[in-house]
């Protein structure tokens, strides 16, 4: 019988999942699997609760990014009772969840990832984590802090509540932005891109050039992707029609609606997390690394590989760049942490050019609404990848069956597949150490799940 190499807890990820590596005779890996132990149950908690209420009750899915099931949540009960917010509130709310992107994608890359370029993946994990960053760099992660703070408060002063928010509401927002708050806004946000353009140029200079080879080996796998795009096939984070890309580059546009024709989800037993699969394909599900079946990844890399384009000036000689050196559709799992702080700069932009809209501070921010008979879906594109909430609701608007894909989700197969790449390059003849395991827990990482 060969050995069992288990990783657990996997560190410097929002959640807990392991990694359980079978060794065959030979001292080769036979196989791996990722464990996920998040089994929330939200799905059937919310069954019978009043629509309206869920917003408030399905942030708590995820303390990290909850303005994200937030407002999906809030498109979702929209379409069950037939409203649609007017501009200012639906550009309140998308205002709310860019900063949101803004301030999470700092989090992962200086908190979380940035340690094993910085700090070194084979270097001591005592020092390997944040605290080893601010002991290298007390200057950079003072400022790191404050940024993210700053964007944090943003949401706090403006809506009430950065965690667990209450600000959006059936047909709209709760409270009109005020001129004040625009400017005061305004100004945080044109400081956050300061940061945010100075981490980009910080990453593509010192941080990812020693370790071009790792990031064009490590975790490596062929997949399709999934993100969201305007009609002009523009990234967008808020709103808009979905897009699955192949690897091939080839790729179809659906409506969120109609995800379920375009989506089927998978179990596997060792696992709570559902594998989300591109069922349209006609392929089936297979994590095969040679011959993957119905596998696409989500979160940032997807989202800039569908993309035609970015509409932010930055953001999108950004992307020119990063396209003229990894191609498109870019496949290697640690540009990842490339392609988030490309959105970072695209996300603080975008926040500048909503607090410039002369509507944002329009005072007319909802529509009534009355509960009702009917089925929505709302999505929007969350830090860890496009988030669906499904939702039907009865003739007293009571929730009748729900359905939800989460970010993370969508990236469950291909998390296991880039593990299961990096664990079979690395291992040999039985042999691991430190060094070895970081780095295959690297490989998840990237996804930041």
């Amino acid at each position: 019988m060969g050995q069992v190499i288990n990783i657990a807890p996997i560190t410097r990820i929002e959640g807990h999942a392991s990694i359980h590596i079978k060794l065959n005779d030979d001292g080769g890996v036979e196989d791996s699997k990722v464990q996920m132990l998040s089994l929330r149950g939200f799905e059937k908690f919310v069954e019978g609760k009043p629509a309206e209420e869920l917003p408030r009750i399905v942030n708590r899915i995820c303390g990290i990014c909850p303005w994200h099931h937030h407002l999906a949540s809030n498109k979702a009960v929209d379409a069950c009772f037939g409203v649609t917010p007017p501009p200012a509130g639906h550009k309140l709310r998308e205002l709310m969840q860019t900063i949101a992107h803004a301030e999470d994608k700092l989090l992962h890359f200086f908190f979380l990832a940035a340690a094993d370029f910085v700090i070194g993946p084979d270097s001591d994990y005592a020092a390997r984590n944040v605290i080893g960053i601010a002991k290298a760099n007390p200057e950079l992660a003072t400022k790191v802090v404050k940024m993210r703070q700053k964007a944090k408060m943003v949401l706090e002063k403006f809506a009430g509540k950065a965690i667990h928010p209450v600000a959006g509401v059936t047909g709209g927002f709760a409270k009109p932005m005020s001129e004040a708050d625009r400017k005061s806004i305004l100004g945080e946000m044109q400081e956050i891109l300061d940061f945010a353009l100075f981490t980009m140029d910080f990453a593509k200079t010192q941080v990812f050039p020693p370790y071009l080879d790792t990031i064009q080996t490590l975790g490596v796998i062929n997949t399709g992707f999934i993100g969201t795009v305007d009609d002009e096939g523009a990234l967008n984070l808020y709103d808009g029609k979905l897009r699955i890309m192949k690897s091939d580059g080839t790729y179809t546009d659906f409506e969120y609606a109609e995800y379920a024709d375009f989506i089927g989800e998978h179990v596997e037993p060792y696992t709570y997390g559902k594998f989300p699969y591109a069922k349209f394909w006609n392929e089936g599900f297979s994590m095969d690394l040679d011959n993957p079946k119905g596998i696409y990844r989500a979160n940032c890399l997807a989202r800039i590989n569908v993309a035609d384009k970015i509409s932010t000036p930055r953001a999108q000689a950004e992307l020119e760049e990063f396209r003229e050196k990894f191609g498109r559709p870019a496949q290697a799992t640690l540009l990842y942490h490339w392609a988030r702080l490309i959105e970072e700069v695209y996300a603080c932009e975008h926040a500048i050019d909503l607090l410039n809209d002369p509507e944002i501070t329009d005072t007319n921010i909802r529509t009534s609404a009355e509960p009702k008979a009917g089925w929505g879906v709302g999505c929007v594109e969350a830090p860890r990848g496009t988030l669906i909430h499904d939702y039907s609701t009865d003739e007293n608007g009571l929730i009748t069956r729900a359905n939800m894909i989460v970010g993370t989700t969508h990236n469950i197969g291909p998390i296991n597949m880039s593990v299961n790449q990096a664990a079979k390059m690395l291992i040999r003849d039985g042999k691991v150490d430190e060094g070895i395991l970081n780095r295959i827990e690297m490989a998840v990482r990237a996804y930041d799940p």
